[in-house]
């Protein structure tokens, strides 16, 4: 069955999610991280796009982005190519990195370019990592706040004053607040069955019953639950359901 065609941004700004193989991490350590950055600012000066959110969570990427000298499809290639080429030479191995093609949306208006830079920055919450954006260090929040270095600011922090110190506070006040809405994510495909998740607890901490967990002392049962979420990709709800821990101290964990 041949493929559905890509939706051409009229604005040519796009969101993208790329994830790993088989749910894999794509990043193992903070080198990862910092080398992907790194990735996607030296491209910036080669493809001439420009980035307005970026988040990099253990086995997915999200990028906002707005295409300039080259077409969408070069520019993933270049930096999804050179990253792989990169991560398979530091851990000695060959073959794919991300699961298929990355996906994309368009981001046709001001409003939903928002709602989509919020969306994106908020990823950690919503995996119970952090209680606020700005304490998640592999997003672009703090670029925004502070000094960028990948990320094209400008237009963003336009949309909520004029004044640049004004202008952030806004920000951070908007990408804290709850958002309901939906946008193009990894568990559109890659949701885990409670059977699934179960077995991923067990193989993890190493118990006979997921709950199991509940009687482990505090600082095994945090290290747990911490590898849950980040790496493996179990949500709050679905650890609290499964092994009857307290979804607050899943959440702090």
């Amino acid at each position: 069955m041949p493929r559905k065609a890509r939706v051409k941004s009229e604005s040519g700004i796009y969101h993208i999610m790329m994830r790993g193989i088989n749910r894999q991490c794509i990043f193992e350590e903070e080198e990862d991280y910092e080398k992907f950055i790194e990735t996607i600012k030296r491209y910036k000066e080669i493809s001439g796009y420009e980035i307005y959110a970026y988040c990099l969570m253990s086995n997915h990427v999200h990028l906002l982005l707005k295409v300039g000298e080259e077409p969408l499809d070069q520019i993933m290639r270049r930096i999804c190519g050179s990253y792989v080429y990169w991560y398979n030479w530091k851990y000695q191995r060959v073959g794919n990195l991300f699961q298929d093609r990355f996906k994309s949306e368009v981001v046709e208006d001001d409003a939903y370019l928002l709602i989509v830079q919020r969306y994106i920055h908020q990823n950690p919450i919503k995996a119970g990592l952090v209680k606020k954006v700005e304490h998640y260090k592999w997003n672009s929040i703090n670029e925004y706040i502070n000094k960028a270095k990948v990320v094209d600011s400008n237009l963003v922090l336009s949309m909520f004053n004029n004044n640049p110190n004004e202008a952030k506070r806004a920000f951070i006040d908007y990408n804290n607040e709850t958002e309901d809405c939906v946008c193009l994510d990894i568990e559109e495909r890659i949701r885990l069955t409670d059977e699934e998740a179960r077995e991923i607890i067990k193989r993890v901490a190493k118990v006979n019953h997921a709950g199991d967990l509940q009687n482990m002392d505090i600082k095994s049962r945090n290290i747990y639950l911490r590898e849950l979420k980040e790496q493996h990709g179990l949500s709050v709800r679905q650890i609290e359901r499964i092994s009857g821990v307290n979804r607050g101290v899943i959440f702090k964990a």
